[in-house]
């Protein structure tokens, strides 16, 4: 059987575990990028994530292939192993899913409601990499199935099923010239591309990657597989540290000029902007496929029929306060300023008159308190246009007070905010 076969097939059965996923024409992007932007929404699914689609597709045709065998098992801190739950729960079989010992609880308590008594969950090792080896090694020992996240051909053809639906589901006479994406571990991407070009359809793909876990990126640099030392796991859902071999092998052929490499702190403002402005919720990767748009001239976007994938809407709200932070600084809303203030009365009232009606301080910290003349103070200040901290830094240095900005600087930054 063709590949486009075998994805036409996951797709079909795939109807009994839950509906197609809208593709909506979203006015706001459409209007901000002179284009007709649409959002395939991934964050609807069950299990708010793509990831069901590669899980459902890996065990069904496991069952066939393995009609006697035990359980199945997984590694996954995130919507890999909400999917597997989920799926193990509608074919009613045993399912061992690991994750780290640091996955916060929210995510563990997701993942057992959606496995319910077929699901049990071991955390096991401090990285991932640990939980993974215990995971496959688990597999071997109890003649389990294991059901990778992404590197695994199964996985690709059920994560197709995404382009496949997004071709049915354009308006009639219409077809996407530009698809955006987010890639991780590649299993998206790879399922996405492969379909198109099997099935000759001609439209751009835009992969975004976070900078912290750009990981395509550098395999596709050097032509070889590369796994990065280190990773910021920040973007949780696409922070992979070595793209899958399997789906490189399909990837190999994409330009580097297609990959986008997306800042964390920007990915930050994006969520911030769709809460705000459209109610929708994202995770971090979620937003990566969104984000990109802003990577791209509008001219190239002008007119054009864009398609961006929501990959995934699990946002855990105990982020909020940080991301929102990190939404502001990046818009230059939010600036942190060390201040050398005079140990003299009044010098702080002389300091807060020079702030502008729009200006806020969300900080006030003392530093150093045992200086005779002067004390170092950090000052978190908020406001609500940029160009309004170049007025107040010039009040300041004409009034002789002595600042640094360090807002940009990353050492100082992750010391002492």
């Amino acid at each position: 059987m063709s590949f486009e076969k075998r994805v036409l097939a996951a797709r079909k059965e795939m109807r009994e575990l839950f509906p197609a996923t809208p593709l909506q024409l979203n006015s706001y992007l459409s209007q901000l990028y002179g284009a007709e932007v649409y959002l395939k929404r991934e964050d609807l699914s069950p299990v708010r994530s793509y990831k069901i689609r590669g899980a459902f597709n890996a065990i069904r045709i496991s069952l066939r292939e393995y009609p006697r065998v035990k359980e199945f098992v997984c590694a996954s801190a995130g919507n890999h192993a909400q999917g597997m739950a989920y799926c193990c729960s509608y074919f009613k079989l045993k399912g061992v899913i690991f994750m780290p010992v640091t996955t916060p609880q929210q995510k563990i308590n997701r993942t057992k409601a959606f496995g319910g008594s077929n699901v049990e969950i071991r955390l096991f090792g401090d990285y991932f990499d640990q939980t993974l080896k215990e995971a496959v090694e688990f597999a071997k020992r109890n003649e389990g199935v294991f059901i990778p996240p992404f590197d695994n051909e199964n996985v690709i053809e059920g994560q197709a099923t995404v382009m496949s639906e997004v071709t049915d589901q354009m308006p009639e006479g219409k077809k996407p010239d530009i698809v955006l994406l987010a890639v991780g571990g590649g299993g998206l991407a790879a399922g996405m591309v492969k379909y198109s070009k099997l099935n000759s359809i001609s439209n751009k793909f835009v992969f975004a990657e976070p900078k912290g876990a750009a990981s395509f990126y550098a395999t596709l640099s050097k032509g070889k597989i590369v796994k990065l030392r280190k990773t910021d796991n920040f973007v949780d859902g696409a922070s992979v540290a070595e793209i899958g071999k399997l789906n490189f092998k399909i990837l190999k052929g994409v330009n580097s000029d297609d990959i986008k490499i997306i800042e964390e702190d920007r990915i930050c403002a994006t969520m911030i902007d769709m809460l705000n402005n459209e109610g929708i919720v994202l995770e971090p990767a979620g937003a990566l496929a969104i984000d990109a748009l802003k990577d791209l001239p509008l001219s190239a976007l002008k007119g054009k029929k864009v398609v961006c994938i929501v990959s995934g809407g699990n946002f855990d709200f105990e982020r909020l306060p940080d991301v929102k932070e990190r939404a502001l600084r990046v818009t230059g809303l939010k600036k942190y300023v060390i201040l050398r203030l005079p140990q003299r009365p009044g010098a702080l009232k002389d300091f807060l008159n020079l702030l502008g009606p729009q200006d806020d301080i969300s900080r006030f910290e003392y530093l150093k308190k045992s200086a005779r003349n002067f004390g170092s103070v950090l000052i978190g200040i908020e406001t609500t246009i940029p160009k309004n901290f170049d007025n107040l830094f010039s009040r300041m240095a004409k009034e002789g007070f002595a600042f640094e900005d360090i807002t940009e600087n990353q050492a100082l930054k992750e010391f002492v905010i």
